[in-house]
């Protein structure tokens, strides 16, 4: 069995892939259309990975400050994975909120929150260039707290 490890929360599920040095798998996860997808392809930069369903009302509060952070941040990678819903109602659901959104992905057996015995949505992690996670967040994020979060998964390639 796969493990998810993050800072000493540990869980057994599904198969593991190791993105960044993290082992994160959240079971096979696909494309709006269907397609595997896997977190791996996000490698290289810091990378946000934002767990949210589109009946979550914290989701849906959040969801305008992400989609402005991941216009205005083209140095960051935003991954915002569906916990457990059809492609269909995932689809409808950006059509209507969030068109510009990029890069989500489903997760329909909704493992990666079990995997981080996570009771709730949203859910937030923070990794930077090197795939070391710095920061998981539990709860709606707002426009300054999102930002404070991307100032320092940046701040280390800026050091550079």
């Amino acid at each position: 069995r796969g493990m998810l490890s993050v800072d000493g929360i540990r869980a057994g599920y599904g198969s593991s892939e190791v993105l960044f040095g993290l082992s994160f798998e959240a079971g096979p996860l696909r494309q709006l259309d269907g397609q595997p997808a896997t977190l791996a392809a996000f490698q290289g930069k810091p990378t946000v990975i934002n767990l949210w369903a589109s009946w979550c009302p914290p989701c849906r509060r959040e969801m305008p400050a992400f989609a402005a952070a991941q216009a205005a941040n083209p140095d960051v990678n935003f991954v915002f994975l569906n916990q457990a819903e059809t492609p269909d109602d995932v689809a409808g659901f950006l059509r209507q909120h969030a068109p510009a959104l990029r890069n989500v992905l489903i997760d329909p057996a909704g493992e990666a929150s079990r995997a981080m015995s996570n009771r709730g949505l949203p859910a937030t992690l923070f990794l930077d260039a090197q795939g070391r996670l710095t920061d998981l967040r539990v709860g709606e994020l707002s426009t300054a707290s999102l930002a404070q979060r991307l100032d320092a998964i940046k701040a280390p390639a800026a050091g550079r």
